[in-house]
């Protein structure tokens, strides 16, 4: 794999193996690989995240960012500007109920993006988000 950008790899906590996969395979689009009854691998984007069955956790704390509540703890992809507006409209399609309605953040600043949080049936906080300029996604102020 020379000159590739490393995958990451991201376990989380689950309350239901089948619910999850429903969410993240239905809703998303994401493929499955290897799994048990414990655990199930995904393709989530180009990356892996596995589903763990767990005991519920606290994924009560927010921070303030650009004026909204953002949770946290929570994970999810980059993506480009369109495929971003494809899934927003698609999640509002099949009402899925925001965290963080879809907008833009940081509108007219270095770093503008398109950005939306929702839950999986677990409660894991996820964000999708694009950048107005791909090349801004590590720029300061």
């Amino acid at each position: 794999m020379p000159n590739k950008t490393p995958l990451f790899h991201l376990a989380f906590p689950v309350r239901d193996l089948d619910e999850t996969r429903r969410f993240y395979t239905g809703l998303l689009g994401c493929p499955t690989g290897r799994e048990s009854e414990h655990w199930i691998d995904f393709n989530f984007f180009g990356h892996q995240i596995v589903a763990h069955l767990a005991p519920p956790e606290s994924g009560a704390a927010t921070n303030p960012v650009d004026g909204e509540d953002v949770p946290v703890r929570h994970f999810g992809v980059i993506l480009e500007w369109d495929q971003w507006q494809a899934l927003a409209d698609k999640l509002k399609a099949a009402k899925v109920k925001f965290v963080i309605e879809p907008g833009i953040r940081f509108k007219g600043k270095v770093g503008e993006q398109a950005t939306m949080f929702f839950k999986d049936p677990s409660g894991n906080a996820l964000e999708f988000k694009a950048f107005r300029d791909p090349s801004q996604v590590f720029a300061r102020e």
